[in-house]
């Protein structure tokens, strides 16, 4: 399996409401996320499932992939990748859905970082995961207790603009 992690967009740094769950994605956020989503598509990706984060910064990233990425399926919510979630949380999340070629995953840091050194079995492992950033990571056993992943590519907003 292909695992895309992606990193939401630009936030406003508060909402009116004052709730961080409501934060929603910037102008800018939007742009650069469109142009990460179009290189992604020069390539032919295509996930197969998308889950993502309830809160909406990452909701409307995932909804942008959608779009840009013409991929046909509506993004799945999910407690599992909310920032407070773990990266045992995710690996479960991964597995229960073990049977499609390809997953991408909209959520948030320091989780996604975590994840990535998890998903690496390298749990000291530096990440930095920028906004609106694409990890791919490549899982092909789901037997034994740990996942087994390879770093295939990392794709910034800065190496799109």
């Amino acid at each position: 399996m292909l695992i895309f992690m992606v990193r939401h967009g630009i936030a406003e740094d508060t909402h009116r409401g004052g709730r961080d769950e409501d934060r929603e994605l910037t102008e800018e956020g939007r742009l650069r996320l469109a142009d990460v989503f179009r290189r992604m598509g020069k390539a032919n990706i295509r996930p197969a499932v998308i889950l993502t984060s309830p809160l909406v910064r990452a909701r409307q990233t995932a909804e942008i992939a959608v779009q840009a990425l013409k991929c046909g399926v509506a993004p799945e919510t999910t407690p599992r990748l909310t920032p407070e979630a773990t990266p045992e949380d995710v690996w479960d999340e991964i597995r229960d859905h073990r049977e499609v070629q390809s997953l991408m995953l909209v959520g948030h840091e320091p989780l996604f970082s975590r994840t990535v050194a998890y998903l690496l079995n390298s749990p000291t492992l530096q990440v930095d995961v920028k906004k609106g950033s694409v990890t791919a990571i490549e899982v092909q056993s789901f037997r034994g207790g740990l996942p087994q992943g390879v770093l295939k590519w990392m794709l910034t907003p800065k190496l799109c603009g």
